[in-house]
């Protein structure tokens, strides 16, 4: 069966005054089911505030644009804790976290959510569970139970309840005074973007590889990431996830092109992606994108926590590792066809200047 790995746009789910909340469907994405990952962006207005809720899914989330606030409680903490996140930032929101989300100051605050859906109710989908406003966990009990629960007069239930009348997102009165970070958030949150670089090629690319080392709770998510920044019309080598991973990738910035080719050879996807683009691509299939002038900069997952990828040219291909023989006899070619070949691409690594 031939998969469409086209990408897509989100599809805006809802929006209130306080913001909106953008999601990808699986119906119109498939590879999202196939890859068993969802995706999401939320977008807060100044002053918006995203209900503190959980989801049946863990995730990456990885803030595009602005400034605010985060607040985490983790399973079986007894307080929560709050840290202040900007552009470039990655936090990790394991199974079971309760979050909330809060532009303070910022036009807009933009965060994107890539995660494992493999235990979620819809393959391909996060299911989110606020614990506040309409639509709530405890909007679904009886007064009766949640009296019991909370120890409160029936009728005290009925207006803790019926007081919020917005449903996820709600923007908060000027003055309203949200929680500060707490003295003990250090490592809920890491900037890509100021963080050393693993990859640095001059005229090339760079690259950020996001880890449990840097963000603890990424080992309780499951996934890795990274950040990818290639200069005007560099090339990324063509490679494949060499251990069973489904790559997906979210276009930060910038425009490109983009290959993906399969099984028996055949080309799967040629296409120019652009900011706000999403695709994933399957196991083992190969991947090369080219950027146009002013470059391209994306965010990915990558569906374990330690991925490794096999490169397909360049000086750390797996051509540059076989033997002068084996390489004359599986192409086919003269020996002086073969030199030729070897000559090439014995400095640049993963990603390709342009050439002058």
């Amino acid at each position: 069966m031939d998969l469409d790995l086209s990408p897509k746009l989100a599809q805006k789910s809802f929006s209130t005054e306080g913001g909106s909340y953008y999601a990808w469907s699986a119906s119109e994405l498939c590879m999202l089911k196939e890859a068993k990952v969802g995706a999401a962006k939320l977008v807060l207005e100044k002053n918006g505030f995203a209900l503190p809720s959980y989801s049946d899914s863990a995730k990456v989330a990885y803030v595009i644009q602005g400034k605010g606030r985060v607040g985490f409680v983790l399973p079986e903490a007894t307080s929560e804790k709050v840290t202040n996140i900007k552009k470039g930032d990655a936090i990790a929101v394991p199974f079971g976290a309760v979050t909330w989300w809060f532009n303070d100051s910022e036009p807009e605050l933009a965060i994107l959510f890539l995660g494992d859906t493999s235990k979620a109710h819809k393959l391909g989908e996060f299911t989110d569970f606020p614990i506040t406003g309409v639509g709530s966990t405890f909007n679904g009990f009886s007064t009766e139970f949640v009296s019991r629960a909370w120890d409160l007069k029936e009728e005290d239930v009925k207006k803790l309840l019926s007081s919020q009348t917005e449903r996820k997102i709600i923007r908060v009165n000027d003055g309203v005074l949200l929680p500060e970070a707490t003295s003990d958030s250090s490592g809920l949150a890491f900037n890509c973007e100021e963080a050393t670089l693993d990859v640095d090629i001059k005229g090339g690319g760079k690259v950020v590889v996001l880890t449990g080392a840097q963000l603890p709770l990424l080992n309780e998510v499951g996934l890795g990431a990274d950040l990818v920044r290639i200069e005007g019309v560099a090339m990324c080598s063509p490679g494949f996830s060499s251990d069973s991973a489904f790559q997906v990738t979210y276009i930060l910035r910038g425009s490109g092109r983009v290959q993906v080719v399969g099984v028996d050879g055949k080309r799967v996807l040629e296409i120019r992606v652009k900011a706000g683009f999403l695709f994933i691509v399957p196991r083992f299939f190969v991947v090369s994108k080219i950027a146009d002038g002013d470059g391209m900069d994306w965010f990915s997952i990558i569906t374990t926590p330690q991925p490794v990828f096999s490169h397909l040219a360049g000086k750390t291909s797996v051509w540059k590792a076989l033997s002068p023989q084996v390489l004359q006899t599986a192409f086919n070619v003269s020996p002086d066809m073969e030199k030729l070949f070897r000559s090439k691409r014995t400095k640049d690594a993963i990603f390709f200047p342009p050439s002058n």
